[in-house]
Formats: C-alpha cells, structure tokens, sequence
C-alpha cells in the first residue's frame, strides 16, 4: 500500500514544520486526534503513541518519530498496531507559491492471504489516507491563520524548546 496527500500552505516553512513535528499538541489543535503521548525521547528520536478518529472509529498506533529540522522532513515508522512496520515520510518543499507538504505512507502488510487486499483497499485510502488529509487540511488552516495573525503564530510557536519543538 502507498498512499500520498499533499498541500500547498502560504505560511512560512518553520511554522509549518513546527505544527507538524510537535505531534503532542495535536489533540489541541486536530479535532480528529484524541491523544498523542511520548513514551521515550532520545534526540531527535522519540517514541509516540497516537489515538486518531477516523469519523466515529477509533483508532490507535505507535511509532518512531525522528525529525530532521535542517532538511526539513520528517519520519514515522509505527512499530505497533495493525499498520506495524508502516513507513511515512513528511516533506517540506518552498516555493514562490508556498511550502508544499507532501506525507507519503507505505505498508507491506505480510498478512497470510488477504494482507495486500486489506492493505490496499481498507487500511489505505478508508484510514490512513482519511487522516492524513485531515491532518494536512487543519494545518493548512491553522498554519495561514497563524500568517494572517502573528499573535496567533506567537502562540502555535510558544512552548518550552522555542519554535519547531522538542528538537530545535
């Protein structure tokens, strides 16, 4: 399975990146996340536990999350759950028209019999894809929001390790 969503947002490139590294704070700002809780951190590697709706449906996983701020990307690769073993990449291209946000996923799901099927056709485009649009779509809202009104970028930045989070 590989699913990707894009998005061209008119927002600078390290608040943009700031929103999307700092995936503990996305219960507060994407309605669709219920929880994200670090289990480790070491660096730019650390350990995440999210719980996401996808419209009604719980759902949970948990991943390593490594960020690289000075490319910027970021990387996923969940290592519990049903989508164990899925790899996502985060990337950040600038633009005159933008930064486009692209996450891209990618899922072998060694299943006996159906795990291509279920892959391909169910976890794919119903869940993963689902989320990532709805994660990109809000921080494109809150990202040209913020742009709009610097108080409001002020307080998306605003936390203990100074903008783009835990490792910038």
């Amino acid at each position: 399975m590989q699913t990707e969503n894009s998005i061209m947002i008119q927002a600078p490139e390290d608040l943009i990146y700031g929103l999307a590294v700092d995936v503990e704070r996305w219960p507060a700002l994407l309605p669709h996340y219920r929880r994200v809780r670090v289990l480790s951190e070491d660096g730019p590697r650390r350990v995440v536990e999210m719980a996401a709706w996808r419209d009604g449906i719980p759902l949970r996983w948990w991943a390593e999350q490594v960020s690289f701020p000075a490319e910027p990307r970021i990387t996923f690769r969940h290592v519990r759950g049903v989508t164990a073993g899925m790899e996502v990449a985060w990337n950040f291209q600038a633009s005159p028209a933008g930064v486009l946000v692209q996450i891209r996923h990618d899922l072998l799901l060694n299943w006996p019999v159906a795990g291509g099927l279920v892959a391909d056709r169910i976890i794919g485009p119903l869940f993963v894809s689902n989320i990532a649009g709805k994660t990109l779509s809000q921080i494109k809202l809150l990202a040209e929001a913020a742009q709009a009104t610097p108080a409001l970028a002020l307080r998306f930045e605003a936390n203990d390790n100074g903008p783009g989070g835990h490792n910038a």
